[in-house]
């Protein structure tokens, strides 16, 4: 019934498998990927006609996370996986970014690619199993692909690399960094470093690399035994005829339109020439509007290029390591706690910084556990940024890209929360784009959160390089525009601080990028980023001493754990009463760790002074503010130290004979006190004759010498 054919390999130090045959069978290509004792369902499905009014390839990658596979039931009202989470959307385009470069260029036959987590160990993350899993379905399901393609996750620790790093070593580890590629070439990183040197970035690169060759191997190995028979593609159509004809209509144009240096003017003229074109070939049924499109666009390509190579020159007339005008500004938005408006050439990130209390923390529910984060940043792309209509309102794979990497940028030079005890929350709103909207955002955010007062170790800059490369010619640019991001073979960009890289990610759409080509890549990013972070000192150097009057106080006390159950109530009643009378916030860790927030000092002082008075008690011979709260024949109970209550005796009410209590004191009147004992019941003894050289302590039994007789 099943003819299943399987490979495993011994990779990391622990056993990796590949399984087909078995489940899924319907499917173009179905395989399961089992890595210790994490295991991913991978499937393709591609449609059999293509779809050729489409002027791209329709790939859609799913990567999914059932909770079964953890042995949890999902939480919330309704007990059934709902939308993707962030984990779900970044392993989807971890996977489709290495992959859509390998497929023919006039391939559009509707494919997708679905990855469904079954089974998850808590020590391999399946986001690599994932990719190893569709590289497989792809290379056995016959659907025309130039791969098989491998991946693997790098960490560094004591100075080696490590293979597949499994969480603990992950935790210690100064880089998380996942690359892929074909046995051949690298396609595709992703990391978050901890301000490491390029050397070492490029090393990592590198070493993963190689290391995954044994898993592109048995993948090839695997195919020769079971694939499907390759698909036949159809053959191109011959439009070198009318090539040559939009050329005559078309190039002297588009060549010109390339020489404008502002964007809105290029694009202009580079539309109307595309119209023009169109337009005298309206009434000529023989040719299609689609073949116009691809041959212009392919023309724009080859003027772009080819310029660029010949005069090393771009289309904005800039140097190839010239990084853009660069203007930085803080402190723009009066009620925000922090902001930046940071502008470079055409591309303007403006990035705002709240500050939050341990109740803004996010909680995330994942497979690996819940856990709380208490650092965010969220970027958006609102559709006027580049002067279009568009749909808001919806968070796309690619704000969410962009914005989980500004935050792996970001995320090393925060503080700890010990030594800062904010949640933070960092919104880029990107208001022009022309290239690197996700390296402004991390500019941006580093100013802004020197702003909010955030004592950040040091700024952060980054910077989005690009290549041309034709044969063995090839030409780096720094800084790149949208153009040159899109008729380019690279897309890199390396954030960092004057010490080290804190992120780097990598797109490639060809093969044969040498590791050449990498280090001089990496060396004129290091130049640039370290201009960038010169233009921004400009607007602000380090955080501000002080933070924004807008922004919450947070004080922390540490008291016995034993206590956390009184300083709470039966219910939940005391905190709640602290809570409501002083208008503070308070939270309470298990370990006794008492946050206190507030924008108002005050309120933060009559938390703090109530939470010690049922935490702590009162030490002897300290004087103290009080509140006369009962008066009776023979002294007065006092309220002091929060809410503590203490009795002064008429003797101790004044150095001077006392008849009746209330000739010295009523109720509501503010006193001072000295704590002259408490007993084992807890039970204080007070006296108002503070200035007196009293003693204080246990008394003596009565009777005996010292005590009263």
């Amino acid at each position: 019934m099943f003819d299943i054919h399987k490979k495993e390999i011994t990779w990391g130090g622990r056993p990796l498998s590949i399984e087909t045959g078995r489940i899924a069978r319907q499917a173009g290509g179905a395989v399961v990927v089992t890595y210790g004792e994490t295991i991913v369902l991978a499937t393709v499905v591609a449609d059999k006609k293509p779809k050729p009014e489409l002027d791209f390839f329709p790939l859609t990658v799913n990567y999914m996370e059932k909770t079964y596979a953890a042995g949890k039931i999902p939480g919330g009202f309704f007990k059934r996986e709902g939308r993707p989470s962030e984990k779900e959307t970044l392993t989807s385009r971890l996977i489709d970014r290495p992959i859509r470069p390998l497929f023919p260029a006039n391939f559009r036959n509707e494919t997708q690619i679905i990855c469904t987590v079954l089974s998850h160990d808590l020590e391999n993350d399946p986001d690599i199993v994932a990719l190893i899993g569709a590289s497989a379905a792809l290379t056995l399901s016959g659907v025309p692909f130039f791969g098989p393609i491998g991946g693997a996750r790098v960490g560094y620790k004591d100075g080696k690399y490590l293979l597949n790093p499994v969480p603990a070593d992950l935790e210690e580890s100064e880089l998380d960094l996942i690359v892929a590629g074909t046995s051949d070439a690298v396609l595709m990183v992703e990391s978050e470093a901890k301000e490491l040197s390029e050397k070492i970035m490029l090393g990592a690169v590198m070493y993963g690399h190689k290391e995954m060759q044994p898993v592109i191997d048995m993948i090839i190995a695997l195919a020769e035994e079971c694939a499907k028979e390759p698909w036949e593609l159809q053959t191109e159509e011959d439009t070198s005829d009318l090539e040559k004809k939009i050329a005559k209509l078309a190039e002297k144009d588009l060549r010109k339109a390339y020489k404008e240096t502002v964007k809105q003017t290029r694009s202009a003229a580079i539309s109307e020439t595309r119209a023009k074109v169109k337009e005298a070939f309206a009434d000529d049924d023989t040719v299609e509007e689609k073949n116009i499109s691809a041959i212009l666009k392919k023309m724009e390509k080859d003027i772009v290029r080819g310029d660029i190579l010949k005069t090393s020159k771009r289309i904005d007339g800039r140097k190839l390591d010239q990084v853009r005008q660069i203007v930085s500004e803080v402190g723009i938005l009066e009620r925000a706690h922090g902001s930046a408006l940071f502008t470079r050439g055409e591309t303007q990130a403006l990035v705002v910084a709240t500050l939050g209390t341990a109740e803004d923390e996010q909680f995330i529910d994942a497979l690996e556990g819940t856990y709380r984060e208490n650092f965010m940043l969220h970027y958006n792309f609102p559709p006027f940024s580049v002067g279009e209509t568009g749909r808001i309102g919806f968070t796309g794979r690619r704000e969410v890209g962009h914005g989980k990497l500004a935050w792996r940028a970001m995320k090393t030079v925060l503080p700890s929360r010990d030594d800062f005890p904010y949640t933070i929350r960092i919104v880029s709103e990107i208001t022009e784009s022309n290239g690197s909207s996700s390296m402004a955002t991390v500019c941006g955010a580093s100013l802004a959160l020197m702003d909010a007062g955030v004592p950040i170790t040091r700024p952060v800059s980054g910077i989005a390089m690009g290549l041309i490369k034709e044969g063995n010619d090839f030409a780096i640019l720094s800084d790149i525009l949208g153009d040159e991001d899109h008729l380019g073979d690279m897309d890199f960009k390396v954030a960092g601080t004057k010490d080290g890289i804190t992120s780097l990610q990598m797109d490639i759409k060809i093969a044969g990028i040498t590791e050449d080509i990498m280090e001089k890549a990496l060396k004129q990013a290091k130049d640039g980023r370290e201009h960038i972070l010169g233009e921004m000192d400009k607007a602000l150097t380090s955080a501000r001493d002080e933070m924004s009057v807008h922004a919450p106080r947070i004080e922390t006390l540490q008291i016995n754990k034993d206590k956390i159950r009184e300083v709470i109530g039966t219910g939940g009643k005391v905190i709640r009463e602290i809570v409501e009378t002083t208008g503070a916030k308070v939270n309470i860790d298990d370990d006794g760790l008492i946050k206190i927030s507030s924008s108002d000092l005050e309120a933060i002082e009559a938390a703090k002074k109530w939470i010690m008075s049922i935490a702590a008690d009162p030490e002897v011979g300290e004087v103290y503010d009080g509140k006369v709260v009962k008066v009776a024949d023979f002294g007065a109970f006092v309220n002091f130290f929060g809410s503590k209550d203490g009795l002064v005796h008429i003797s101790e009410m004044s150095s001077e004979r006392v008849e009746k209590v209330s000739d010295v004191v009523k109720e509501g009147d503010e006193v001072k006190v000295r704590v002259l004992e408490v007993d084992d019941r807890g039970k204080v003894r007070l006296t108002m004759r503070i200035d007196e050289d009293r003693p204080t302590g246990p008394r003596a039994p009565r009777g005996k010498k010292g005590g009263r007789s």
